[in-house]
């Protein structure tokens, strides 16, 4: 079957699918390096894993898969220089890091101390689809806010959201 769907169409229909923004980290013996990425997504729960999409020609892509550790860190609306920052191509590392506060959790991959949340992983598997690596990450240590609010991607700009729920309200 060939693809009749032209690389423009696609990416302006993925515009309209509204994401968060993440800052993806990672520390290790290749170093230290992060990229902003809305690619991110949960597989399951048993064992907790999610994936992570990053291209084979972003720079910090070589020292995720060779430091096998990963940290999503998902912004909140206040994020959005830094996410700007991890997106800047160019930018170097102790620049990026520099516009966020950091410590670590179990893997060592540097972890922003005041994100939405943190899922901490270690990869345990890649596919490579296209131009992407597929990171296939088992979570093994989270931090999150008490105050639940997100930074999303949606038609090429950024929104934030805050969630404020009621005594007894779940969302499922």
């Amino acid at each position: 079957m060939t693809t009749t769907i032209g690389k423009g169409d696609y990416r302006d229909a993925m515009s309209r699918l509204g994401a968060a923004v993440n800052v993806i980290t990672t520390d290790g013996p290749a170093g230290r390096h992060g990229l902003t990425a809305s690619a991110v997504c949960s597989v399951t729960d048993a064992p907790p894993t999610l994936l992570v999409c990053v291209n084979r020609t972003a720079s910090a892509h070589a020292s995720l898969a060779s430091n096998g550790v990963l940290c999503v860190n998902v912004l909140s609306g206040r994020h959005r220089d830094l996410s700007g920052a991890f997106g800047t191509h160019g930018l170097g590392v102790a620049a990026r890091f520099a516009a966020g506060s950091w410590r670590v959790l179990a893997t060592g991959a540097p972890v922003l101390t005041d994100a939405s949340v943190n899922l901490d992983c270690r990869i345990v598997r890649t596919e490579e689809i296209g131009t992407h690596s597929v990171f296939f990450c088992e979570v093994v240590d989270l931090a999150m806010a008490p105050d639940p609010e997100a930074l999303i991607y949606f038609n090429r700009t950024y929104h934030h959201l805050q969630a404020r729920l009621s005594k007894g309200d779940r969302l499922q």
